[in-house]
Order: structure tokens, then sequence, then C-alpha cells
């Protein structure tokens, strides 16, 4: 005797998910999360190398800011590329804030970054060009991947 008969509707059939084209693991930041991503980071550095290491320690946060730069320059999305450049030194200043100046008012604070910035500029150029440099990279390859599909 033949089995019930099923209605068309009630047979489902799995289907494959297209794949995404992008790996997991690599984020990908628009320039606003980007910058966002770059400023806290940096400022939480910042805060964490004052807590840490005290007044004197403008040299371990220029060193922590080179990697940022690069993940920075790396995450961002390809369509953004070239505000990782930009945002780079904005983030610099924001995390420089608490690191700059030992004093209690905002005076004290104001002329310790200024004058973290003007002692600091070789960890800044550095990683202005490091994110330059990886991001000038990626969009050489974005280009060509480019060019290749059309």
């Amino acid at each position: 005797m033949p089995g019930p008969v099923r209605d068309a509707r009630q047979v489902r059939v799995a289907r494959p998910v297209p794949p995404t084209g992008r790996r997991v693991g690599r984020p990908r930041l628009t320039g606003l999360g980007a910058g966002l991503f770059c400023a806290v980071a940096l400022f939480l550095l910042g805060y964490l190398d004052q807590l840490l290491f005290g007044a004197a320690s403008l040299t371990v946060y220029g060193v922590l800011f080179l990697p940022v730069c690069a993940l920075t320059a790396l995450w961002v999305r390809e369509s953004d590329l070239l505000t990782a450049p930009v945002i780079v030194p904005i983030a610099f200043a924001v995390g420089l804030f608490p690191v700059a100046g030992s004093g209690a008012g905002l005076p004290s604070r104001l002329m310790g970054l200024v004058t973290g910035l003007a002692t600091q500029a070789g960890w800044l150029y550095s990683g202005t060009l490091v994110a330059g440099l990886i991001v000038l990279v990626r969009r050489v390859r974005w280009v060509r991947r480019r060019r290749r599909r059309g």
C-alpha cells in the first residue's frame, strides 16, 4: 500500500548558504568605526599607561601607538581606506590627553598635550607612515583585483 500523499508545501528542501566572500576573523570597519576604534583604544592605552608608569611614559605610549595604527589600517574597509592615515594622528592626540600633563587643571593638561605632541612627533609621524604604507599596499591590491574582474 502506498504511503500518505504529502503536500508540496510540507516538503522543505535544504539549500546551501551562498558564501559571503569574507574571511572569518578579519573585521571590516567603516571610516567612522575605524576612527572610534583607534581613538578609544589609544585613550584606554594612554590611561592605562598613565596608571602603570606615571608621567614619564610618553615613549611607552608611542610604542603602543604603532600596533594600533597597523590594526586600524588593516581593519578598515576597502572603500574607506583613505581615512586611516587621517584618523591616526587625531586619535594620537586623543590618547595623549590622559598621559600628558600631571596638573589638575585644564590649562595644565592642554599645555602637557601641546608639549607631548611636540616632543613625540617622531612616534606620530612613524604611526602615520605605518598606516599610510599599509593603506597604500591594500589599495594597490584592491585596484588590481578590480581590474582582473572587469
